[in-house]
């Protein structure tokens, strides 16, 4: 749980920086924006699309640090998820498993289990490990301890899978609030410029609070949006995982308890 939470911190502090050096030095860049006759930048006047984004105000690095998350914790999930298939297709091992069960071969089965790793075989291997060390039991006993040593293993490979889902999930969340906030302060800016009418300065102030208040309110959305979507497909990915997990363990329980009975 430490090394979770040390992983976390560490890619937020990272996050953080990146988001200032790319608001910074990418986005605030001089060429982005429109050179006054004295030689000086004008920041107001943003020449492309990421002087645009420049313009959307202290939030845009807020914004920027949602989406480098969202990124890295799609990545993180990804290769995770991938792990946990292990090396082949899981249909194809729990088959091979039953046929050695079948055939009455532990031990070929165990071989099966550390051949194609990942969280199936990782709990398959568990109650098969704890079935052979319980040989002395009663047939009644030993089931049960398989059942045990099924359940503590589940319990220990499901929450890896669904690892920082919570996070995809609350990103989304906060995404949309700090781009309504965005939308909220620009808003209140181009407001301010129209109650100024008149200045040389106001048309300007204008088009930055309304340009802040929609480079907000797009940065919120395409983060959540994203943040959503990679939400659902591994909570699918993961249902599916559970789903294979509870069919092999099944299969398998089944076929022991006819072992041990026999």
């Amino acid at each position: 749980m430490k090394q979770r939470s040390w992983f976390v911190f560490i890619v937020l502090v990272l996050a953080i920086i990146a988001a200032i050096l790319i608001f910074s030095l990418i986005l605030g860049a001089d060429g982005h924006f429109q050179k006054l006759p004295t030689g000086t930048v004008d920041y107001d006047t943003p020449t492309d699309l990421l002087g645009t984004i420049h313009t959307g105000g202290i939030l845009v690095p807020a914004l920027i640090t949602l989406s480098i998350l969202v990124v890295t914790f799609i990545l993180e999930r990804l290769f995770a998820l991938n792990k946990a298939q292990g090396k082949s297709d899981t249909p194809g091992f729990v088959k091979r498993v039953e046929d050695k069960l079948q055939a009455n071969d532990l031990k070929g089965a165990l071989a099966e289990c550390d051949t194609q790793r990942g969280s199936v075989a990782n709990i398959v291997r568990a109650g098969l490990q704890r079935f052979t060390e319980s040989n002395n039991m009663t047939p009644e006993k030993q089931i049960q301890e398989l059942r045990r040593a099924i359940e503590e293993a589940t319990s220990l490979e499901t929450p890896l899978l669904e690892k920082n889902l919570i996070a995809l999930s609350t990103i989304a969340s906060i995404s949309t609030m700090i781009g309504l906030l965005g939308t909220v302060v620009g808003m209140i800016r181009a407001f301010r410029a129209l109650a100024n009418t008149g200045q040389a300065s106001s048309a300007i102030q204008l088009s930055i609070g309304i340009s802040e208040a929609l480079v907000n309110t797009a940065g919120g959305l395409i983060a959540a949006i994203v943040a959503i979507v990679a939400y659902n497909y591994f909570t699918n990915k993961v249902d599916s995982f559970v789903y294979s997990i509870d069919e092999a363990t099944l299969n398998v329980v089944e076929l022991l308890s006819v072992r041990a009975k026999s």
